[in-house]
């Protein structure tokens, strides 16, 4: 069966064992229970037997924590923070931040990555001299 079929499948289920995250996310199984200790919000049911128990929603905040933690260099802290943060906005950024569209950590955190951007291409400039 191919890669898609087993997503297919999945999609309609309603609980995942830690064997299908970590097959559906491409995350290892040791991660996912460590990511479990850092994400307060990563907190799968378990079942009678002990086997965890992920939700729809689980494996969406996993997907989320590997897109910040691999894909956008945040740290652990850090990827934690945006998580709590974005689900419960501080009261101080209501209304400008929505005005603007984005939470104001975004809009820092795109300045600060192209900023990294642009100084890894200055350094490969000035190595290449």
């Amino acid at each position: 069966m191919s890669g898609n079929g087993h997503q297919e499948n999945a999609a309609a289920k309603s609980a995942y064992r830690i064997g299908e995250v970590s097959r559906l996310t491409d995350t290892k199984p040791f991660v996912l229970r460590y990511w479990e200790t850092e994400f307060p919000m990563l907190q799968p049911a378990k079942s009678a037997k002990g086997h965890r128990l992920y939700r729809r929603e689980d494996v969406e905040t996993v997907l989320l924590i590997k897109r910040l933690l691999y894909d956008e260099g945040f740290t652990i802290a850090g990827a934690r923070r945006h998580l709590r943060d974005t689900s419960n906005p501080p009261a101080e950024a209501g209304p400008a931040a929505a005005a603007q569209g984005e939470p104001p950590t975004a809009i820092n955190r795109k300045v600060l990555l192209d900023l990294r951007d642009a100084l890894r291409a200055f350094l490969t400039v000035l190595e290449h001299e």
